[in-house]
């Protein structure tokens, strides 16, 4: 049976359905059958994000009314061959689509591996629509202020749900910034949510660039995603360590040039 993990965030421009394509890829690189749900109505750029959207003949919408078989719906990534996406409604209203609906399409997939849900940023009924069918979650949040003030709400509001797992993935941290005490490290924006970190994800214009197969840029950068897997296919909590490219002479000479 196939899991189902919603990732979500609190707020937009987190980078929650890029950690939900390159989480999907790394699964699927490690030969797990990956079905990634763009749920995402309103910002629905799952399929542009994996350069598929040219591709596109059906969506979610098409399934649950009965236009097509699911199968037909799901597009298939040639530069990984068990990994597939499920389009969002392409245009007029997610209204017509219910938490009910959700689930069917979602439990129709049970022979997958996993089922990524790319959940709407925020709270609203686009949020509890994709959450109602998924047994476990991923917060992603960045070590801003705003960010973590809106992921302890989304939290408590996952805490209401019957989920097997809660974890964080804390994306586009600055191990120069933690090492100055400029910003939150990841551990302490655990301890503040009271929630596992499930991820930690560097910051990177390379990931925050990328388009199709070009997923992953550093290899220090897939590494971390390779973890962020790992961690979710044996319940594991391994921290990149995002403050090595700091260490040594070359490293503290990095530092002192990033301060400029």
């Amino acid at each position: 049976m196939a899991r189902k993990i919603v990732i979500t965030s609190g707020k937009g421009g987190v980078g929650k359905t890029t950690v939900c394509a390159n989480l999907g890829t790394q699964l699927a690189s490690g030969g797990a059958k990956v079905v990634m749900l763009d749920a995402d109505v309103g910002l629905n750029n799952l399929d542009v994000l994996m350069g598929l959207e040219n591709k596109v003949t059906y969506d979610i919408y098409d399934v649950i009314q009965g236009k097509c078989r699911i199968q037909q719906a799901l597009i298939h990534d040639v530069n990984y061959p068990s990994l597939s996406v499920l389009p969002s409604l392409r245009g007029g209203s997610y209204s017509k689509i219910g938490a009910a609906e959700i689930r069917s399409v979602v439990d129709r997939l049970g022979k997958y591996d996993f089922v990524l849900i790319d959940c709407p940023a925020g709270i609203e009924s686009g949020f509890h629509r994709a959450v109602s069918s998924a047994s476990e979650a991923l917060v992603v949040v960045n070590p801003t202020v705003s960010s973590l003030r809106d992921a302890d709400k989304v939290i408590t509001l996952l805490s209401t749900y019957n989920l097997s797992s809660i974890n964080l993935v804390v994306n586009r941290v600055r191990g120069d910034m933690v090492i100055r005490g400029e910003c939150m490290s990841p551990v302490d924006i655990s301890r503040l949510l009271k929630t596992h970190i499930g991820g930690v994800i560097p910051e990177s214009e390379y990931i925050a660039m990328s388009y199709g197969a070009k997923l992953l840029g550093s290899d220090e950068e897939r590494y971390a995603f390779s973890l962020l897997a790992d961690n979710v296919v044996n319940g594991r909590h391994r921290i990149y360590d995002y403050t090595a490219p700091y260490k040594g002479i070359l490293g503290k000479l990095k530092l002192l040039r990033r301060r400029y």
